[in-house]
C-alpha cells in the first residue's frame, strides 16, 4: 500500500510514518516545515524515516495546488491528512491564517483526490469541535455547531467539506477526532511538554483558571493504533472519537508529572484563556465497536515514557 501523509514531520505524523513503514507500506510524506515551532524539531522527528528506502519526503505546502496534484498523482492508495495550523489560542490571534491553511488546504487535497480518483481519505479532526459540550462523555452524535475558537471552527469546517466530497464523488472518508494527544515528540507548546520541561528546570508553570479544567489525554501509541485501524476500515463516511476516555484535571495532571519527574512544581495560577474548553471526554464506543480501537495507556505510564524521552533528548 502506498500512503500519502501530510504533516509527516509533525508529532503525530512522524509516529504514523514510522508505524506504516514498519508495516511494509510505501510512504510519501509532505511537510512544509512551518515555523509555528522550531522546524529543526520536525526535521529531527522525521530523520529516522529518511533512512528507509520506502519513504520519500517532499517539502511542500498543502495550499499549493500544483504540488498537491503532483503528489496525489503518484499512484497513491490512501491519503492521511494530518497537516494543519494547530493550537486554540494562536488561532484567536491569527484567524485568517488558520482558515486559509486548515480549510483551503483541506479543500485543495480533496480536489486533488477527486481528480486522481483516490478512493480513501483520512482527515485529522479534533475534540475541540465539541466546544463546551454540556453532555459527557462526548459522542459523535452530539451537536458540534458551537465551536468556541477559530481552530475548532476550521476543524468542523474540514469535516463538512469531507462529507461533501464523499457525497458528490464517492470518496470513502473518515474523520478522526483526536483528544489531547501526548507522548514523545509532543509539540513544545502543549501542556504536558511545557509543564514537564519547566518543572525539570525548576521554573514556575502557569495554570490557567483554578486548575479544575479537565482533558482526556491520549497517548500517541493509542492514537496511531486507532488511525491505522481507521485506514484499514475506511469505507463510506464516518467520524470517530479517538481518546483515552479517562479525563484528568489540570491540577491532577501536574501532580502526576511531579511524580514522573520526582520534582515539585512551582504553580502560578493565571486567568483562563479565551477559546479554552472546560473539559474534553471521549465516548469511544463507536471506535471500539467498529475499528477494534483499544486505548490502554494509563496517564502515569504514558508520562513515565514521556519523561524518559524528554531527558534523553535534552
Amino acid at each position: 500500500m502506498k500512503v500519502l501523509v501530510t504533516g509527516a514531520a509533525g508529532f503525530i505524523g512522524s509516529h504514523l510514518c514510522e508505524r506504516l513503514l514498519g508495516d511494509g507500506c510505501v510512504v510519501l510524506g509532505v511537510d512544509n516545515f512551518d515555523d509555528f515551532y522550531n522546524p529543526q524539531i520536525k526535521r529531527s522527528n522525521i530523520a529516522g524515516c529518511l533512512k528507509n528506502k520506502n519513504f520519500q519526503l517532499v517539502e511542500a505546502d498543502i495550499r499549493d495546488r500544483a504540488a498537491m496534484d503532483e503528489m496525489v498523482g503518484k499512484d497513491i492508495d490512501i491519503i492521511v491528512h494530518l497537516a494543519a495550523r494547530a493550537g486554540v489560542r494562536p488561532s484567536i490571534a491569527q484567524p485568517l491564517l488558520y482558515a486559509d491553511v486548515n480549510i483551503n488546504g483541506t479543500a485543495v487535497l480533496l480536489e486533488a483526490a477527486k481528480k486522481q480518483r483516490i478512493g480513501k481519505f483520512i482527515f485529522a479532526s479534533s475534540s475541540s469541535v465539541y466546544g463546551n459540550n454540556e453532555k459527557v462523555p462526548f459522542s459523535e452524535e452530539d451537536n458540534v455547531d458551537f465551536p468556541i475558537s477559530p481552530y475548532a471552527a476550521t476543524k468542523k469546517s474540514g469535516e463538512l467539506i469531507c462529507h461533501t466530497y464523499h457525497h458528490l464523488y464517492g470518496i470513502s472518508l473518515t474523520c478522526l477526532r483526536f483528544f489531547t494527544v501526548y507522548g514523545p515528540r509532543q509539540r513544545p507548546d502543549l501542556a504536558i511538554h511545557k509543564f514537564a520541561r519547566l518543572i525539570e528546570q525548576g521554573k514556575p508553570i502557569s495554570v490557567y483558571g483554578d486548575g479544575t479544567m479537565s482533558r482526556d489525554f491520549t497517548y500517541i501509541d493509542d492514537i496511531i493504533d486507532g488511525t491505522v485501524a481507521a485506514m484499514e476500515k475506511c469505507l463510506g463516511f464516518n467520524i470517530y472519537n479517538l481518546g483515552e476516555s479517562r479525563p484528568i484535571t489540570v491540577n491532577d495532571l501536574v501532580a502526576e508529572i511531579e511524580k514522573a519527574l520526582g520534582k515539585k512544581a512551582v504553580k502560578e495560577y493565571v486567568p483562563p484563556q479565551p477559546g479554552d474548553v472546560e473539559r474534553t471526554y471521549a465516548d469511544v464506543t463507536k471506535a471500539v465497536s467498529e475499528l477494534g480501537y483499544n486505548p490502554k495507556t494509563k496517564i502515569e505510564d504514558g508520562l513515565a515514557k514521556f519523561v524518559t524521552w524528554l531527558r534523553e533528548s535534552a
